[in-house]
C-alpha cells in the first residue's frame, strides 16, 4: 500500500519525509492504459508523471495547505502539458497530454523544453476562497539562472523551492511501472514557528549550512532502484545510519496518498442533459452514442440511445441504468 513517512534530524532545523505510492500510483498508470483513444503512457513520460506525483504529495503534505496544491510542467517539445493534483487529504491524481513521438530516451528538456520555453508551475487553490480571492501561482522556467536546462525534475523544484520560497530543499524522486516514489529534505530556519520548537538552536549560521549540507549530500547518494526497491526503514538507515531521527506515526492506509478523481458517471450524464435532449439524440444518431473522456484520469463513458431516453425521461419516471466505465 502507499506510504508516508515524516521525520526531523534531533538538534538540527533540518526535516525529511519518504513517500511511497504503489496502489495510488497503478491505478493512474491502469486507467490511462485503459484508455482506447490514448493508450499507455510512453515510458518516459510514465517515468515524469510518477516523479511528479510523489513530488507532489511529498509538497502537500509538507506545506499542510487546506485546499489543492496543483504541480504543472508545461512546454514546447511533445509533451504539452503534465498535470498533478493532490488535495489536503492527499487523494490524487494526474495527467499528461502527449502530441507528438516521445523516443524512448527522451529527457526532460526533449519532453518539455526543445526551445526553452519550459515551465513549471505550482498552484494553490484554498478550498475555502474568500470573495475575490485568487489561487496563489509560482511560476520558474525549466533553467537555471545561467538559463541552462535542468536535466531532471527534482532539479527543477529544487530550483522551485530556492527561487519562490527560499527554502533551501533536496529531492529524489524516482517512478516505474509499479512505484511511485520520492525522498525530501529541507532546512528550515533557525527562528519561527516554522523551525519545529527550536530545533537547532544555539547554532550559528554557518553550522546550520554545514549540518544541512552534510544530510543533503548523504540524501542525494540515494541511487534510483534502491529508492523503488528499499523499504523506508532500510532507506533510512542506510543513509543516516550516523544521525539521531525523531520519526512520526507513518500515513498508511487510510491516511495515505491515495488516487481520487472527481468524474463519475453521474456527472457525465447532467453535462449531457445539459446539452438538450435534440443536441444529445443528433449526435447518437451520427455517432452510434457519446463518448465521453476524463480528460484527467482517462476513464471513459459511453451513453446509447436507450440511455439517453433514460437521461431525458420526465422527473418521477425510473432512474438512469446503472453506472459503468468502460
Amino acid at each position: 500500500m502507499s506510504e508516508l513517512h515524516k521525520f526531523i534530524f534531533e538538534d538540527l532545523p533540518v526535516r525529511g519525509m519518504i513517500v511511497r505510492l504503489t496502489d495510488a500510483w497503478t491505478e493512474i498508470l491502469r486507467r490511462r492504459e485503459a484508455n482506447s483513444r490514448t493508450g499507455a503512457y510512453a515510458l518516459p513520460v510514465q517515468e515524469l508523471l510518477g516523479e511528479m506525483v510523489a513530488a507532489g504529495a511529498l509538497m502537500q503534505s509538507n506545506i499542510k495547505f487546506n485546499g489543492a496544491l496543483i504541480l504543472q510542467v508545461f512546454g514546447d517539445g511533445p509533451v504539452k502539458l503534465a498535470v498533478v493534483e493532490v488535495q489536503s487529504d492527499l487523494s490524487l491524481r494526474a495527467t499528461a497530454t502527449v502530441q507528438g513521438v516521445v523516443a524512448p530516451d527522451a529527457t526532460l528538456s526533449a519532453m518539455l523544453n526543445a526551445h526553452g520555453q519550459g515551465r513549471c508551475a505550482i498552484t494553490l487553490d484554498p478550498k475555502d476562497r474568500l470573495p475575490g480571492q485568487q489561487p496563489y501561482q509560482g511560476v520558474v522556467p525549466l533553467s537555471d539562472a545561467q538559463h541552462k536546462p535542468l536535466a531532471s525534475l527534482n532539479e527543477v523544484l529544487q530550483h522551485y523551492m530556492r527561487q519562490s520560497e527560499q527554502l533551501e530543499t533536496t529531492l529524489v524522486l524516482a517512478a516505474d511501472d509499479k512505484v511511485a516514489a520520492g525522498l525530501l529534505i529541507q532546512r528550515l530556519p533557525i527562528q519561527g514557528a516554522g523551525n519545529l520548537e527550536g530545533q537547532g538552536a544555539g547554532q550559528s549560521e554557518d553550522d546550520q549550512q554545514e549540518h544541512y549540507n552534510r544530510i543533503a549530500t548523504l540524501a542525494s547518494s540515494l541511487k534510483r532502484e534502491e529508492l523503488l526497491t528499499l523499504d523506508v526503514d532500510t532507506i533510512l538507515r542506510r543513509l543516516f545510519w550516523d544521525e539521531t531521527l525523531q520519526r512520526f506515526e507513518p500515513q498508511i492506509g487510510e491516511t495515505a496518498p491515495r488516487f481520487a478523481c472527481t468524474c463519475s458517471r453521474e456527472r457525465v450524464s447532467k453535462m449531457i442533459q445539459g446539452l438538450g435532449e435534440a443536441e444529445a439524440r443528433d449526435i447518437i444518431a451520427e455517432q452510434g452514442a457519446i463518448d465521453v473522456d476524463c480528460e484527467f484520469c482517462g476513464a471513459q463513458y459511453r451513453f446509447d440511445a436507450i440511455d439517453a431516453t433514460q437521461l431525458f425521461k420526465p422527473a418521477g419516471e425510473s432512474p438512469p441504468s446503472s453506472p459503468s466505465i468502460q
